[in-house]
């Protein structure tokens, strides 16, 4: 990387034989500017932001002291290399003080001065190098952070609040807004019907992948969230004042994604698009919107599909949607009242459908009984056998009466076995101690799920449930909590406390710690010590 200087000295021919005699190109260095004095050295280093400055001691106007003093007030990591012809050590004291890297004394050696430069160039170099490396991890941090605030909140699991324990509260999420768009992947649950666990989880990756680089190809700023096997929600940064020109634009965008998943994939996608940007508190309402939009699309092939907001028709679809949903919830929440009551009003509004309304009815409880499939799976409610047996039967299903039948089995499976609320109890009891023995190192939901054996849609739920709190609010809390009392109780470092609950990066650590406490680790450290 190329770094720019600034040369000051009162003496034309020391500046000139400066320019001259050092091999600043050779060095990666350009001279931006040149001063007579401290006066138009300071505006040259306001204009220019310089890597390096070699200064006189000695200039009128503003001496090199007071310039340097100065210049810090601007510009703290720049690296400044002072000329005098004073030897005195009080003089040395002086630019130590200033953060003067070096000094050279004249008359100038101009072998050992290009050895002096060539030397803080490298230093600058692997700092400026460290701070890209740093800013690249934290920006990464960031968007991990945000994506799992995100994720949540989609999913209805937390509320956006002002204030997070997450490293992202120089943003402001109340401002946020994007376009939802939904994919999900044709037939998915036959297609994944053969496959292993990590066969799905393979594929699964591949379409995340060709999606984040298809939108990265269009320089777009988005989040891809995996929502359920075969089902992502993208959150694209909103940029579209109008809506039939975000529409268009993303018609377009869903076209290319279709391509470039079946291209690579071999898999068929349908999109859901939702007509206008949506605010963060919207996500929630909108993917279910969506969602709905993409099941109750019975033919639904490779299409991309426009919400229209308009007030839904009461008709038996509607009304068969709602349903399952609310036996969806009731199996989730491990409500087996409020789950057997949704079956039997679905079967009550079955039973009481004219002719005319039989053949889509039918098509459609055929449907859904793939989305409770899919819901099921998700929440690992049924082994291999049981799927392979439920799509036997439904292959032969030949009147309504046979899918409620099929219908009835995936609820008995979903409520199976009168321990299930023990078994959540169980499941949550190996997340904490999970999450004891591993404050550590840096894990996520994807790790603890997998290796509970659930879904990382399931398992968020049910920690939210048994809780209170979501994985990330409690994981935080705690390894903050432990912090404290690490640093109270011990004399490690604060790198060496903050990599001990899992935090590899300082910077990250005292963030959240401070936003955690209100006090930076050495404040409350020092603060607690002091009070004893």
């Amino acid at each position: 990387m190329r770094l720019k200087a600034i040369l000051a000295d009162d003496e034309p021919n020391i500046l000139r034989n400066l320019q001259q005699v050092i091999p600043w190109d050779e060095l990666g260095i350009d001279i931006v500017g040149t001063a007579r004095n401290g006066i138009e050295a300071l505006e040259l280093a306001d204009r220019h932001i310089p890597d390096l400055v070699m200064s006189d001691i000695r200039m009128p106007q503003m001496d090199g002291i007071t310039f340097v003093e100065k210049l810090r007030d601007r510009n703290e990591h720049c690296l400044v290399l002072m000329v005098t012809g004073y030897q005195d050590f009080e003089y040395v004291r002086t630019l130590l003080r200033y953060g003067v890297s070096d000094y050279m004394l004249k008359p100038i050696n101009y072998d050992e001065l290009e050895s002096t430069i060539r030397s803080l160039a490298e230093q600058i170099r692997v700092k400026k190098q460290q701070k890209q490396d740093d800013e690249l991890r934290w920006d990464r941090v960031r968007n991990l952070a945000l994506d799992k605030v995100l994720y949540d909140v989609v999913m209805n699991y937390t509320e956006v609040t002002p204030k997070s324990l997450l490293p992202i509260n120089d943003l402001d999420l109340e401002s946020l807004a994007y376009v939802f768009a939904m994919v999900d992947v044709d037939e998915y649950s036959q297609k994944s019907l053969l496959w292993s666990e990590e066969e799905r989880k393979l594929w699964n990756f591949a379409v995340k992948n060709v999606l984040q680089d298809t939108l990265m190809d269009a320089e777009l700023k988005f989040t891809v969230l995996q929502l359920r096997e075969g089902e992502w929600c993208l959150l694209i940064t909103s940029e579209f004042a109008d809506p039939a020109q975000l529409i268009e634009t993303m018609q377009q965008l869903s076209a290319y994604l279709q391509g470039n998943v079946l291209r690579n994939v071999k898999f068929s996608i349908s999109i859901g698009l939702y007509p206008e940007a949506v605010h963060i508190r919207q996500l929630p309402e909108v993917y279910k919107k969506l969602q709905r939009l993409m099941q109750l699309s019975l033919e639904k092939q490779q299409s991309i599909l426009v919400y229209k907001d308009v007030k839904e028709a009461a008709d038996a679809n509607i009304s068969l949607w709602y349903l399952v949903e609310d036996i969806v919830n009731g199996l989730k929440q491990l409500n087996r009242e409020q789950t057997e009551g949704a079956l039997a009003r679905l079967k009550t509004l079955l039973e009481g459908l004219p002719n005319s309304s039989f053949a889509r009815a039918s098509q459609m409880l055929h449907f859904l009984i793939l989305h409770l499939l899919r819901e099921l799976r998700e929440m690992n409610c049924m082994d291999l056998r049981e799927e392979e047996e439920v799509w036997h039967k439904l292959d032969k299903c030949e009147s309504i009466q046979h899918l409620l039948q099929v219908m009835t089995q995936l609820v008995t499976i979903g409520l199976k076995g009168g321990n299930k609320k023990k078994n959540s109890e169980l499941l949550m009891d190996a997340a904490k101690e999970y999450i004891r023995a591993h404050y550590a190192r840096d894990f996520g939901i994807e790790e603890i799920a997998g290796a509970l054996g659930i879904s990382r849609s399931y398992f968020s739920l049910l920690f939210k449930q048994h809780f209170g709190e979501t994985f990330v609010e409690y994981v935080t809390k705690h390894r903050m909590e432990l912090a404290q009392s690490m640093l109270l109780h011990s004399d490690k470092s604060i790198s060496d406390i903050g990599k001990a609950v899992g935090y590899t990066e300082r910077r990250y650590f005292t963030k959240v710690f401070q936003e955690f406490t209100g006090e930076i680790p050495s404040e409350y450290r020092d603060k607690r010590r002091e009070a004893r």
